[in-house]
């Protein structure tokens, strides 16, 4: 997922937006109890004021997992949200 020269420097400013949109302090924690990583590290991760290393790179992969997947849900959920808004408007 991540290339040599993605270490030693913050994640982007475009990721760190879109995990910070699509997960929770759930999620975080989580993804530090799977993967050992503490909860402040991977925050640290993704708020740039901490940078991306091999060790931490596994929980930051599965914080974009989570973040993907939430984000889908969001999508179905708002699909689904204006299908019976729209139902509603048309009573």
């Amino acid at each position: 997922m991540f290339e040599d020269d993605d270490y030693g420097k913050p994640i982007s400013e475009k990721l760190s937006m879109i995990i910070r949109r699509n997960t929770t302090k759930d999620d975080f924690a989580n993804i530090a109890a799977q993967t050992n990583i503490s909860f402040s590290t991977i925050r640290d991760v993704v708020y740039r004021t901490n940078s991306l290393t091999k060790s931490n790179a596994k929980a930051i992969n599965r914080m974009i997992k989570a973040a993907f997947e939430n984000s889908l849900a969001k999508q179905l959920q708002a699909e689904n949200d204006k299908l019976f808004l729209d139902r509603k408007l048309c009573e």
